[in-house]
């Protein structure tokens, strides 16, 4: 079963940035989170859509789709 919710270490860590910066995008609302007690995680179709919108902005391509 594939796990459905990220601590923010781990979003960092499949992003490939730093935590500062994992936590400054969640902070931004740039990455979208769900808080469970104290605990801050993003959800993983919340990762897929963040670099959607990365690539769709910085490509020109529309939902980050790759235009063949």
């Amino acid at each position: 079963m594939s796990r459905i919710l990220y601590p923010t270490d781990e979003v960092a860590e499949q992003l490939g940035v730093g935590l500062t910066t994992a936590k400054a995008l969640i902070k931004s609302g740039e990455l979208r989170s769900v808080k469970i007690g104290r605990a801050r995680r993003v959800p993983a179709d919340a990762l897929h859509e963040y670099v959607q919108r990365l690539d769709a902005v910085q490509n020109g391509t529309p939902d980050g789709e790759n235009a063949a």
